[in-house]
């Protein structure tokens, strides 16, 4: 395999063999050594022998080995001539971040961190096996799937206003409940408005740095401000609804006409029965994220009124935007001068639409839309804009976090006899946590620099830098 550097920026796999397309990484010479250090430069390479894939086999700076497709991929398929692959969304379908502003200031909240840090460790589910406090019967769920946000908000668990910043307003509305399994329904019955567990998270947050202050007032951020960051997806349904398909599709591979550089890159052709049935599985499981994200942010809304002991307008807690990072979708871009229908898949990997973008909410139309790269719980987090030129080199997609550079085992033994809760606090960060080894498995060194992979997507221009956030309070699963 042969890489060659493109700019300080981006690195290209060159064409050959079975590829159809050259694969293209974004990243810099001070994390290429860690991206070369596992196979995902060779999962880069395998996505780009699929038919009908568009352009280039694309990795952000985050990139590391996942299943078939690597995390931190982007690949767009003819939605005509070309595959969808489970392995490019992933197993968490839509896992995804959302970020609410506050009208609260860190110096005022300090005396109250260790008071906010138990309220939301106990009215936020969190960990393996949780239950939430929404209790669905199977109507009741098929309806979720269907309706995704809308559902929580016509349940008075937020607002008209959440809706719109939200991607997709929350909804896919391909979402057809009869391709979800019963077994995957049984699922997620029980989780809606739970957080899960591993790499996801409820922070309050400071704004630390405002870099572009015209965009960041848009947002409604300023600097010194409280924020809530959350991390979820679409817990036991969505998992199992990838399951599934991976099993049927396995089933069915020698009927695709092509042969597979690796057998997890199982796929079906987009047009296909199989493949339509997935797209509108996968569009239900994204509809159960999207709900649980804005059940979990009413949620923690609720605990910090309780917990500080004031009103919502005090409060003053407000929705900036909400994104997914494991989805495939049905999109239109501009390819050789000529528009094109795409099943643009991000896996591991955020939407990054550009000022004046249809798809982008009308309150953000001058400044683009809103991207949210949370860090690992020891640092800090990114709020960043789309561009115009992520429009035109990455089907209008950027990072979408730091990137494991360990495994959850590598972590826990790297670790061993420290104490990371009084390391986080020694930082001024409280933490709680579920999970008997949640903390040493998310330590922060389990991670890349997240400031580092800012820095190649911001000197790329696939997006461009707007807040820094510091956390203060973190509950894990």
């Amino acid at each position: 395999m042969r890489i060659i550097q493109i700019n300080p920026f981006c690195y290209e796999i060159e064409q050959e063999g079975d590829m159809r397309v050259p694969g293209r990484i974004y990243s810099s010479q001070a994390l290429m050594p860690g991206v070369e250090a596992d196979q995902s430069l060779k999962q880069v390479a395998n996505v780009a022998t699929l038919p009908g894939i568009v352009e280039a086999s694309m990795a952000m700076p985050d990139i590391h080995w996942g299943y078939g497709f690597p995390i931190g991929g982007v690949a767009a398929f003819d939605w005509q001539d070309g595959v969808i692959s489970p392995g490019g969304v992933g197993y968490d379908i839509n896992c995804g971040v959302r970020l609410a502003a506050t009208s609260l200031d860190l110096e005022s909240l300090q005396p109250y961190l260790d008071k906010i840090a138990d309220a939301l460790y106990q009215g936020i589910p969190c960990g393996v096996g949780s239950t939430g406090f929404v209790k669905l019967n199977q109507k009741e769920a098929k309806q979720v799937l269907k309706q995704g946000s809308r559902w929580a908000v016509s349940h008075g668990m937020g607002t008209d206003g959440d809706l719109e910043r939200t991607e997709e307003s929350g909804c896919m509305t391909a979402a057809d409940p009869d391709t979800v399994s019963e077994r995957a329904l049984q699922r997620g019955l029980k989780q809606l408005g739970t957080l899960g567990s591993g790499n996801h998270f409820l922070e309050i947050g400071v704004v630390e740095e405002v870099y572009d202050p015209e965009t960041a007032a848009v947002y409604g951020l300023s600097q010194g401000q409280v924020s809530v960051f959350l991390h979820s997806g679409s817990r036991g349904l969505g998992y199992q609804v990838c399951d599934d398909f991976l099993a049927r599709m396995t089933k069915k591979a020698g009927g695709l006409g092509i042969e597979l550089p690796d057998r997890q890159l199982v796929c079906s052709w987009i047009n296909s029965k199989m493949g339509q049935e997935y797209y509108a599985a996968m569009s239900c499981a994204a509809n159960y994220a999207w709900a649980n994200r804005q059940i979990l942010m009413h949620q923690a809304g609720e605990v910090l009124q309780q917990a500080l002991g004031m009103g919502p307008r005090d409060l003053g807690m407000r929705l900036v935007y909400d994104v997914c990072h494991n989805i495939a979708k049905k999109e239109t871009h501009v390819v050789d001068g000529v528009s094109r229908a795409l099943c643009v898949h991000r896996k591991g990997a955020t939407r990054a639409f550009a000022p004046g973008h249809p798809d982008v909410c009308s309150a953000y139309q001058k400044v683009g839309q809103p991207v949210l790269v949370p860090g690992d719980m020891g640092t800090c987090s990114y709020v960043l804009a789309g561009t115009q030129k992520a429009m035109e080199t990455t089907f209008g997609s950027t990072c979408h976090g730091a990137g494991r550079v360990m495994s959850r085992t590598q972590a826990k033994k790297a670790v061993k006899g420290r104490s990371i809760q009084r390391e986080l606090l020694d930082k001024g960060i409280r933490v709680r946590w579920t999970g008997r080894t949640t903390l040493a498995e998310e330590v922060p060194e389990a991670y890349k620099d997240v400031s580092q992979v800012v820095e190649v997507v911001h000197g790329a221009g696939i997006s461009r830098k707007v807040a820094k956030l510091r956390p203060v309070v973190v509950v894990k699963g």
